[in-house]
Order: structure tokens, then C-alpha cells, then sequence
């Protein structure tokens, strides 16, 4: 079956499409797309992974068609970051 595996950072996506056998995992789906190999940083064991933007864990079943997404850690504090008003009045 086809699925997609998905990665992004700054300035560089990878989306793949490959054949993976029935029942495979999201964590057999990633290691057989090659993407550990073009971003050795990426950790399995601490990156979350999801499934059409949904939170899931490593060993959850594909379905044909599915897109499996890495993510990255959030590198700052949405606390501390000014947030930016869109709203009228902006000149």
C-alpha cells in the first residue's frame, strides 16, 4: 500500500510516497522512507510523530493513503513571545 511520509524545518520539506506492506507502523513507514538518513538529527524517541495532523505513536497501524508527519520541537516559549495584533488600526 502507498502512504506519504512528511518532514519540515527552515528552508527545506520532504515529502515521500512509498509502498509499504500491509499493517506496517508509522515507525516502519519512516524507516523505510530513508528520511533518518537525510536528517540524522531527527529522534524517534523524542520527536512526536502524528498521522494527518493527529497526535499517534510510533507502532500505530498505517491505512493505504495515509500522510505520516514528523514534527519538530517548539524552539521557543509561546509565553514569552510578543504576540502580533492583525487587527484594524495597524498602519
Amino acid at each position: 500500500m502507498q502512504v506519504g511520509v512528511t518532514y519540515s524545518e527552515p528552508g527545506r520539506q520532504l515529502w515521500l510516497d512509498i509502498e509499504v506492506p500491509e499493517g506496517a507502523t508509522v515507525r516502519e513507514a519512516i524507516a523505510r522512507s530513508g528520511i533518518l538518513a537525510q536528517f540524522p538529527h531527527i529522534d524517534l524517541e523524542t520527536q512526536k510523530v502524528g498521522v494527518f495532523g493527529r497526535l499517534v505513536k510510533p507502532d500505530t497501524a498505517l491505512r493505504a493513503g495515509d500522510r505520516v508527519e514528523i514534527y519538530r520541537p517548539i524552539v521557543c516559549d509561546p509565553q514569552t513571545v510578543p504576540r502580533r495584533d492583525l487587527g484594524e488600526g495597524e498602519e
